[in-house]
């Protein structure tokens, strides 16, 4: 089954890190990477660029409201994602648990649906 680690993390944190510990936390995902290529796991991740680079779309009464920024009104915010296929909850929990973030944002883990586009 595919599951999205979805990461969030004050945009800011990041912002205020040294070139150093920004290198830490890049090597960290670097292990990550590592780790689910030799666990022989297939997966895509990517960083996603700062909010301030998002546009929100909705359709209201037959209306396109398009707003800069993202939609959630929150503290923290998606910062970026690994699609990991794996068997189990737990064991994309046990990979969640090694993304870096975990120390300063939270990780959220979901499964993906599995609906057919006509």
């Amino acid at each position: 089954m595919q599951y999205l680690l979805l990461i969030y993390e004050a945009e800011e944190i990041w912002a205020s890190k040294s070139e150093e510990e920004k290198q830490q936390v890049l090597a960290g995902h670097g292990a990550l990477h590592q780790r689910l290529q030799a666990d022989g796991v297939e997966y895509a991740g990517q960083p996603l660029m700062p909010t301030a680079t998002a546009v929100s779309l909705r359709r209201r009464g037959g209306d396109l409201q398009v707003s800069d920024g993202p939609f959630a009104e929150t503290k923290e915010q998606l910062a970026g994602y690994y699609m990991v296929d794996v068997g189990s909850v737990e064991q994309a929990m046990e990979y969640a648990a090694l993304i870096p973030h975990v120390e300063t944002g939270t990780i959220e883990v979901r499964p993906l649906d599995s609906h057919e586009v006509p």
